[in-house]
């Protein structure tokens, strides 16, 4: 952090997900006094695949123990040509609701105040510091009149059916892909695609093959990068900045990556959302470009993928 340790502040988070408890865990450590606001009456995201590279453990060791299975690769399957794409590092299945009531622990351990059911229509007063880390919807992005993100929906169900495969499955459709994750003890099918479309393609997908999932639970995806630039005391962090990748939807990395940076220039916001543009908006708009050109060939000349590739599963690169 660039300022002297002594000069401690006063730092609200609004939204206990898994960047918010983060940054509250490791601004408590620093002897920040930390308070997060939470509008549900528990910890824990429920509507989530839980499937992280292993950077994850790079900056929450402890979810080691939380690891169900531990995934290689991914087999897309075009309508005319199966493709498997190899990942440069494992990606590990996690349960995301044991992971984010985890990291709640060390926050509290290190001194960071969490009250639940308190739901922020206004930004509270009193505080240094306020961090938006309040999810898709954010009100804190909404207070700071941001241009709102677009969306998609995420849909996900489980089957009792015991899967140990290495390698994910996805189903490329119109605006994202079906996905089957192996998830040890169960089974995970799901959906990321527009919001008016989303259940309606997944639902003709199970009629077809014939699965009956144990209910589903759904969420929004935002896609937009968004940042205050003007703000001294005010950032966001995590799917509020609509930190996503555009190709899986998939955010948690990302928005870690982001809340190790802003720690680094803590209390300094500004340089914060400097750093975050250089590092995120080139590889933003190199995964969008590789997205679109990928299911654009997929669909249209399979013929011209290997049927093996190898990428960096958080970056394409």
């Amino acid at each position: 952090m660039t300022e002297n340790h002594l000069n401690y502040k006063k730092v609200a988070i609004i939204g206990a997900g898994i960047n918010g408890l983060y940054l509250a865990w490791k601004l408590a450590e620093s002897k920040q006094e930390v308070t997060v606001f939470e509008k549900r009456d528990k910890i824990g995201k429920e509507a989530c695949s839980g499937l992280f590279s292993e950077k994850i453990l790079k900056f929450i060791p402890e979810s080691k123990e939380l690891i169900q299975n531990k995934i290689n690769s991914v087999l897309i399957h075009f309508p005319k040509k199966d493709v498997k794409v190899e990942f440069a590092e494992k990606f590990f299945v996690m349960d995301h609701y044991k992971l984010d009531n985890l990291v709640a622990s060390l926050a509290r351990k290190a001194g960071a105040k969490i009250i639940l059911s308190n739901p922020v229509n206004f930004l509270p007063s009193g505080f240094d510091r306020i961090i938006g880390c309040d999810g898709a919807d954010s009100a804190v992005r909404r207070s700071l009149n941001l241009a709102q993100p677009s969306y998609r929906l995420g849909i996900q169900g489980f089957l009792l059916e015991e899967n140990h495969s290495d390698y994910v499955e996805t189903w490329p459709v119109d605006g994202g892909f079906i996905w089957k994750i192996p998830r040890g003890k169960e089974t995970e099918y799901g959906i990321i695609s527009s919001p008016r479309e989303a259940k309606a393609i997944l639902d003709d997908f199970l009629v077809r093959s014939r699965i009956t999932l144990l209910g589903t639970k759904a969420a929004l995806v935002p896609q937009g990068f968004l940042m205050p630039r003007n703000s001294s005391n005010i950032a966001l962090c995590g799917d509020a900045a609509g930190l996503i990748k555009p190709w899986s939807g998939g955010g948690v990395v990302w928005g870690l990556i982001a809340a190790d940076v802003l720690l680094k220039n803590f209390p300094n916001f500004l340089e914060y959302r400097k750093e975050t543009e250089r590092f995120f908006l080139g590889r933003i708009a190199f995964s969008k470009i590789m997205t679109a050109a990928v299911y654009f060939f997929g669909f249209n000349t399979p013929w011209l993928f290997p049927k093996k590739v190898k990428i960096q599963g958080d970056f394409l690169v």
